[in-house]
């Protein structure tokens, strides 16, 4: 296994009580003058919520900001995908929220594995993310008063999560579109599509800039700047299947863990409890179902293994409500990755429904019996029509049938409490960090971290970071940009000259089939280290075999597929080394070694209350670093949903 080294990094966690914390870190943060803040270049890489709101922000304050996407509008961003909610502790519902309470769920959501202070920072910018988002005119849903409306999330007992209809993503990234493009009209802003970036650029260890490839010509590019900040989302589609956007990938933040920058807590994936199954083994991505309609629906399957009968046939009495009878205090409320793995179990005991066995239930009916089909509708309208498009079936009539699917990554590149990445210069935003989720993130928290990075936290700190830089962006002919260019253009043509007949996706559906079955739900030290073995024997085979055919040009999706794919090869085994190196179960870490008389999580607080933090090798396993976690206002404890 791989060794162990003092942790090498300052996090920067602010000292004195945590509710004035990060104002107090605020304010003895250093400014530059409005009038010099056009002499600094920021040059951003992603354009979903973090990335647009940190852009716009940044341009509004006056510095210079380029923007690098490798979709064809910033609208394309995956934040657009994200469906249920946002959450904020506003007591809106007038239910008993506040900061602190949701401060304490998202510290025992993620079961006691992330930093408190970044915690009670996120909860506490919470109520200011709504304020914003509804002076850019976000349509959240209002009650009949005007009021805003709410309903529940996961890992909760109160009603804290913001939402509009079930596009609540689509909606604030628009918000964060708007905004960005009226920065760009300003000419702040100068935004650089259909470009995927390669390499990380580095001058005595300090970030100053990338080179990406342009998808539409071929060239490779490079892009300086005073500062870095990586908002490119996260890596589930390691698995192939999962319900990410085909063209998220981990190749951002990947590149700049290669130039030295830490991967934290890789093994840290979510598993989404509510997802259309696959059809058929020819799918290329799932969809998701959002988690908020288990606030109407609940879930269920026969009682008996092996029923066949239709749902209808079925009388009340011969179904299990599972989580509602093992959880009666959240019922079909308890976090992610409970909910994930209980339906698992039950589908390999026998109990699941559909063709293959791999569904559960999830009922409305008595919802709509209750308040009736236009309060329904009202409320998931177009998830409704979406799960009828894809499986022919009609959610109000039939029960719809879901299944966990890959979709969240918690891991990421480790950064301090600033944002800043071990890498100087170089700032990480939204689900490219490793966040302040822990080991599990609680529904409708991804949209809260993605604007509280981008709008409050990146807009105070990247200024503080620049005040102690000299401005003036280096030329984009220097040395070590030329040798970035260099190692982007021997890599793709290595992947060129290979010669083979297998086309990337074959090894990527593959490598998703390995990495599901041995660090998905559950893992096991048998089947990581048998894992292992595999997915260096597939990447031995990818570099021999894959076949790159002449696109005839410079539009070439295969070789960016083979791009994405050698660096995903490069995560798994990070994230299988991570999983092994855990010798606990905390969250969506389950392993199966580790775990309660109840089959519930059995962490270690002994030995891995800390944040792990992998360091690059090129020769040799990389190599582990802990970062301890300390609680004050939280102790750890069981975290029972029961």
């Amino acid at each position: 296994m791989s060794s162990q080294a003092p942790f090498p990094c300052d996090p920067r966690l602010p000292a004195g009580p945590l509710p004035t914390a990060w104002q107090n870190c605020r304010d003895s943060l250093p400014l530059i003058a409005p009038a010099n803040r056009r002499r600094f270049q920021i040059l951003v890489v992603g354009s979903g919520l973090a990335g647009a709101s940190a852009a716009a922000s940044l341009a509004e304050q006056g510095y210079r900001v380029r923007v690098v996407i490798n979709h064809d509008s910033p609208r394309r961003a995956h934040s657009v995908a994200a469906q249920g909610g946002i959450n904020a502790a506003r007591n809106d519902a007038n239910d008993g929220d506040s900061v602190a309470r949701l401060f304490r769920d998202t510290v025992k959501g993620g079961d006691f594995r992330a930093r408190e202070a970044g915690c009670h920072r996120l909860a506490e910018i919470s109520t200011s993310i709504i304020d914003h988002c509804v002076a850019q005119g976000v349509p959240f849903a209002r009650e009949y008063g005007g009021t805003l409306a709410t309903r529940s999330f996961g890992g909760s007992q109160v009603s804290r999560t913001y939402y509009a209809r079930g596009q609540t993503g689509q909606q604030l990234l628009y918000g964060a579109y708007q905004a960005l493009m009226r920065q760009v009209q300003a000419g702040r802003v100068e935004l650089l599509p259909r470009r995927d970036m390669l390499e990380l650029i580095t001058v005595d260890g300090v970030a100053r800039g990338i080179v990406c490839r342009h998808q539409l010509s071929g060239r490779l590019e490079a892009h300086t700047a005073d500062a870095v900040l990586l908002a490119s989302g996260g890596y589930s589609n390691v698995y192939f299947l999962s319900t990410n956007a085909r063209r998220s990938s981990v190749s951002a933040i990947w590149s700049a863990h290669r130039r030295g920058a830490l991967f934290a807590n890789p093994c840290f994936t979510q598993i989404h409890p509510t997802c259309i199954p696959a059809g058929d083994v020819g799918q290329s991505k799932l969809t998701l179902m959002s988690e908020s309609l288990r606030n109407d629906g609940r879930l269920w399957l026969p009682a008996r293994a092996g029923d066949q009968r239709h749902a209808a046939a079925i009388p009340a009495e011969e179904r299990d409500y599972f989580l509602e009878r093992l959880y009666p205090s959240y019922a079909n409320m308890v976090p992610r990755d409970v909910a994930s793995r209980r339906a698992r179990e039950l589908c390999l005991q026998g109990h699941g429904v559909g063709a293959d066995g791999r569904a559960v239930y999830l009922d409305l009916s008595d919802a709509i019996a209750r308040e009736g089909l236009a309060a329904i509708e009202a409320r998931y309208g177009n998830l409704l029509a979406m799960y009828e498009r894809i499986s022919g079936e009609d959610p109000r009539r039939t029960p719809m049938r879901i299944y966990p699917a890959p979709h969240y990554t918690m891991g990421g590149l480790w950064v301090d409490y600033q944002l800043m990445s071990s890498v100087p210069g170089l700032f990480v935003l939204g689900e490219a960090n490793f966040s302040e989720h822990g080991a599990n993130r609680l529904g409708a928290s991804a949209l809260m971290q993605g604007l509280a990075d981008g709008t409050f936290i990146a807009p105070a700190t990247v200024p503080a970071w620049l005040a102690g830089q000299p401005a003036g962006t280096m030329s984009e002919d220097h040395p070590a940009c030329r040798e970035a260019l260099s190692r982007a253009a021997a890599r793709i043509s290595a992947l060129r000259s290979i010669g083979g007949r297998r086309p990337a996706d074959a090894f990527h559906r593959a490598l998703g089939l390995v990495m599901i079955d041995a660090c998905g739900i559950s893992r096991h030290r048998a089947g990581l280290e048998q894992a292992l073995e595999t997915v260096a024997d597939l990447e031995a085979a990818f570099r021999s075999e894959l076949a790159l055919p002449d696109a005839g040009g410079a539009i070439d999706a295969e070789l960016e597929k083979a791009l994405r794919l050698e660096d995903f090869f490069g995560l798994s085994a990070l994230m299988l080394r991570d999983a092994l190196a855990r010798e606990e179960s905390c969250g969506a870490h389950f392993r199966e070694e580790h775990q309660t008389p109840e089959g519930e999580a059995l962490r270690d607080d002994t030995r891995f209350a800390h944040i792990a933090a992998w360091e690059h090798r090129p020769v040799g396993e990389p190599l582990r670093h802990a970062e301890p976690l300390t609680f004050s206002a939280v102790q750890p404890s069981r975290r029972d949903y029961r």
